[in-house]
């Protein structure tokens, strides 16, 4: 019985680190893409910042980002497995690419600066909506398929998933990221600087808002349920 079992095994085996790897990769995607294209649109609107640093290179180690990179996608995915559960979400975000929103906003306006704010969102939204045909066009994988192809479908599976979650995260209004980043340009354009003074004092708190939504119920109300509905929106 045992001779039988443990090719078995090894093939579950296998499956799992799949899982991990195409989830990693899928990750690394999202979050890459993400940051190169606030720095390529800023580009687009004269600033070199991000293009003379090198942060428009596809280069991963480039953009690795001790917190976001690293402690986050640990925490939300592996953690919940060590203490003996399911995987969990997969998150986490790159190191921010240097840009010269003067620059920007000289050459192009406040229009141009919410350009470049929601350049990340843009992407991720666009990837997840290809991931999502990619899904619906590919079966399932089985036992029986081989493992190239399964991993092939749970990269994308993920790449769906996490550039969703991303794109939706990149929108709450918290100090230091996107969404706050468009509020702040969206009321300057407006002649509201009091709201971007809000913005800009309290972005070193940030990652602490951000680790509270993470780790406390609000994630399923600003996080879980709006990502559920636009996966559904996606495979409907």
């Amino acid at each position: 019985m045992q001779s039988v079992c443990e090719p078995i095994k090894q093939i579950m085996d296998s499956i799992d680190l799949i899982k991990i790897v195409a989830a990693v990769a899928a990750l690394a995607v999202a979050i890459i893409g993400h940051e190169i294209m606030h720095g390529y649109i800023a580009h687009l609107y004269g600033d070199n910042t991000a293009k003379n640093a090198g942060r428009l290179s596809i280069n991963p180690l480039l953009h690795i980002d001790m917190v976001g990179t690293v402690i986050v996608p640990f925490m939300m995915y592996f953690l919940p497995i060590l203490l003996g559960g399911e995987s969990g979400l997969l998150f986490g975000w790159a190191k921010p690419v240097p840009i010269n929103m003067r620059t920007v906003t000289t050459n192009g306006g406040y229009n141009a600066a919410m350009q470049v704010d929601l350049a990340g969102v843009v992407y991720n939204f666009t990837l997840a909506a290809f991931a999502s045909i990619g899904v619906m066009a590919f079966a399932q994988p089985t036992s029986a398929d081989s493992l190239a192809y399964i991993f092939f479908y749970i990269f994308i599976f993920q790449l769906l998933i996490i550039n969703v979650v991303l794109g939706v995260f990149n929108l709450l209004p918290i100090p230091g990221f996107d969404g706050a980043h468009f509020v702040a340009n969206l009321a300057r354009k407006l002649g509201n600087f009091t709201v971007a003074e809000f913005f800009y004092r309290y972005e070193r708190y940030g990652i602490v808002i951000v680790l509270v939504v993470l780790l406390t119920p609000l994630k399923d109300y600003v996080l879980i349920m709006p990502v559920q509905f636009i996966l559904s929106q996606l495979l409907s």
